[in-house]
């Protein structure tokens, strides 16, 4: 039982001491890593923008009286939610702006959130468009407002905030996507250290074979090639 536990033992120190040899690599790695990261978030990836209009859902003709009124409000929101992200309110946006995108394609640059505790919705789209983004945003609540009061028989809901032209785009996030990129190339390199120096169980030092073993060293014998270059460098000395 003893035997096999010295088998699987793994010493720490060594492992350490293996990274630390292997430094260089590591790092290496992890710039080659880090460089790709660049090339792709700094020259390649298409900027994505962000824009988002809010429309505030308790309209004038709704009671807050009581809590269960408001209780109801904010329950309605997840109705909104579906209402504006339904193919009515989607495919009307798109006739409108005449964009070139189908009901599908639309929907997934589209998100429709409820602050929690609260009656605003957000209606947010992204794309590498920015003008479009804010177009959209802004057209999905005139369109959303006038679909809720004609479906929940109501007033329209009023917005809070309209979309603006965003300044910097959301994604790629460049900084953090290089330095992600550097992590992981040092963590991937170092775990292929790591295995390749678990899965090396050849004896490399006396203090090994004692370990392993259970043997003392009497003597070690030199490798062939250097007895080779030895040999060689003295028949030089000699013909000299």
């Amino acid at each position: 039982m003893n035997h096999e536990r010295d088998e699987i033992e793994i010493d720490l120190r060594e492992i350490f001491h293996v990274l630390k040899k292997r430094f260089l690599v590591i790092l290496l790695t992890a710039m080659i890593f880090a460089a790709g990261s660049g090339v792709y978030s700094f020259l390649i990836a298409e900027p994505v923008y962000e824009s988002t209009s809010q429309l505030y859902i308790l309209t004038q003709s709704t009671s807050i009286t009581s809590l269960a009124d408001i209780q109801m409000g904010s329950s309605l929101a997840l109705d909104y939610v579906e209402l504006i992200k339904s193919r009515p309110v989607v495919e009307e946006v798109i006739e409108k702006l005449n964009l070139d995108l189908e009901y599908e394609e639309l929907l997934e640059k589209l998100t429709v959130t409820n602050t929690a505790d609260t009656r605003i919705l957000k209606i947010t789209i992204q794309d590498t468009d920015r003008s479009m983004t804010t177009q959209a945003a802004n057209e999905f609540s005139t369109v959303a407002k006038k679909q809720i009061s004609k479906i929940m028989k109501t007033d329209e809901p009023s917005v809070v905030e309209v979309a603006h032209l965003p300044d910097d785009p959301i994604k790629p996030e460049k900084a953090k996507n290089v330095i992600i990129a550097f992590l992981l190339g040092a963590i991937l390199s170092a775990l292929v250290v790591i295995v390749m120096y678990i899965l090396n169980d050849s004896i490399k030092s006396q203090e090994e074979i004692e370990r392993y073993l259970g043997l003392n060293t009497l003597a070690s014998v030199p490798l062939e090639g250097k007895k080779k270059g030895k040999r060689r460098k003295s028949k030089k000395k000699g013909e000299d």
